[in-house]
């Protein structure tokens, strides 16, 4: 296109005030609003400017852009009128994935949710009394039955915190118990997590002074026995997210860590990380869990309440009364406290705790999902899935438990294995994510592997209409059509 006939057909473009002022663009005004409107005709105009500038828009295209302009204005808006945060599948087979929000909810903690928000609530207010009261009492009661077992078993009364995530957990721990003075570590534990997370850096921020002992691979009891000095305050364990050190290691038992701390008078605290109230090993998983830090006599536990514990995003922090109680004077704890929707997910998701339905807590009842019940479960899938195009086979796979738990450990499952005649494994993927619902899955080996592990029921048959629809194109099915330019199957 010649540069002389751009003035041409920026002309031939109306003005955002003619096209706000066009009949078709009342309704849109109605529901939407004048200027979010004009906002909209801007982008779609400039766009357009855009296209013509780049030769890519001739006369002919133009006046085509134009009768639908209306119409991309609609689309504009609905775009920037719709949610950034919407629901996916995770047909990962990774349960606390942490790129896809790591735990469910509960439908108990879902509507408990719904009816706090909905309303005013007590969250600090005595009802009995009528005077003010305090929102971490509020779970604390809960924490207190589930870990009556170490009150009984060392005599010392156990009390929960909770913040809005595990590092804020770490951070107001150290901060109460070791500001300015030193605290020992192994340097086999200093991890770095998701986000540039590291364990050295929130140290720093916590104003206590770090001391590493032994090496990577190897730290002994007595490296622990010789760091101790006047200045230090803490004695620290840190759990190994997401890797695991093997061949010639060795590392101190939580068993002599706490002599030591017991010996020296010095509190041990421990972050845990995930952090279970559920035995693990009834799944085949062995993860240490809260319990057994706080019955083998570690003082202060830290841990999340998006991971193994299966609850909304939190930082829990479980241990001594006196040392929680000094946490809880912290003016840190309010700058990280949690609110009233936090409560409400995290109180339904002990109950169910208390009550031993573990199965009502998806993250739960995915991990003790059996290898044979998945396997039916595909096999039923794949008998819905009709598409000429598609070759699926169920094979043996591995499901992964995420989220910095368990990093060496997998749970035996079956996988849909799917390939699509016209489509690699990498564009049929690409297709399933852009369905109506997001479908996230697996690429392994040229196919794509569906694991229904992580797969609600009720959303079997939103993955067997999407490839349906990948494989056998309609009019209006939702998926791409040949003038997106992409490949159909």
């Amino acid at each position: 296109m010649k540069k002389t006939e751009l003035p041409d057909l920026f002309r031939k473009l109306p003005s955002v005030d003619e096209l706000i002022r066009a009949a078709a663009m009342e309704q849109l005004v109605e529901i939407f609003g004048h200027e979010a409107v004009a906002d909209a005709s801007r982008a779609v105009l400039a766009r357009l400017r855009q296209e013509i500038t780049s030769g890519l828009l001739s006369e002919d295209g133009l006046q085509f852009a134009r009768e639908g302009l209306a119409q991309a204005v609609e689309n504009q808006l609905r775009r920037t009128f719709s949610y950034s945060l919407r629901p996916v599948i995770n047909a990962t087979g990774v349960i606390l994935h942490t790129n896809l929000g790591r735990a469910p909810l509960s439908e108990a903690a879902i509507e408990h949710i719904c009816e706090i928000a909905a309303t005013y609530s007590n969250l600090e207010f005595d009802v009995d009394t009528g005077s003010r009261g305090k929102r971490d009492v509020l779970v604390d009661r809960l924490f207190r039955q589930l870990l009556r077992a170490e009150v009984n078993a060392n005599e010392r009364a156990i009390s929960t915190i909770v913040v809005n995530n595990n590092a804020a957990a770490v951070l107001l721990a150290l901060n109460t118990l070791a500001e300015g003075a030193e605290v020992i570590v192994s340097r086999g534990e200093l991890v770095e997590i998701g986000g540039s997370f590291r364990i050295p850096d929130v140290m720093t921020k916590s104003g206590a002074i770090l001391r590493e002992v032994g090496t990577t691979n190897r730290t002994r009891i007595a490296d622990y026995e010789k760091a101790i000095t006047e200045k230090t305050r803490l004695l620290l364990r840190v759990h190994r997210s997401n890797f695991e050190i093997t061949g010639f290691t060795e590392e101190s038992s939580i068993a002599d860590l706490v002599s030591l701390a017991r010996e020296r008078g010095i509190p041990l605290m421990e972050d845990l990380g995930s952090g279970a109230l559920f035995d693990l090993r009834s799944v085949g998983i062995g993860e240490t869990g809260v319990l057994d830090s706080l019955r083998a006599g570690v003082d202060i536990v830290t841990y999340s309440g998006d991971k193994l514990l299966g609850g909304p995003q939190a930082g829990l922090i479980s241990g001594s009364e006196k040392l929680v109680g000094r946490m809880r004077s912290n003016s840190l704890f309010r700058a990280l406290r949690v609110d009233k929707l936090i409560y409400a997910a995290l109180e339904a998701t002990l109950l169910a705790y208390l009550r031993g339905d573990h199965d009502a807590i998806p993250t739960l009842r995915m991990m003790r999902l059996t290898k044979d019940a998945i396997g039916d479960r595909a096999a039923s899938l794949a008998a819905r899935i009709t598409g000429s195009k598609l070759k699926i086979e169920i094979v043996d796979g591995e499901s992964l438990v995420g989220g910095g738990a368990a990093p060496s450990s997998v749970l035996p499952t079956r996988l849909l294995a799917i390939s699509c005649d016209g489509l690699s494994a990498d564009e049929l993927a690409e297709r399933l994510r852009h369905s109506p619902l997001p479908i996230i899955a697996r690429v392994e080996d040229g196919r794509v592997l569906l694991d229904l592990r992580t797969v609600f029921d009720e959303q079997d048959a939103a993955i067997a209409t999407a490839l349906n629809s990948i494989a056998e194109p309609r009019s209006g099915s939702g998926q791409s059509s040949p003038s997106d330019g992409k490949q159909n199957c």
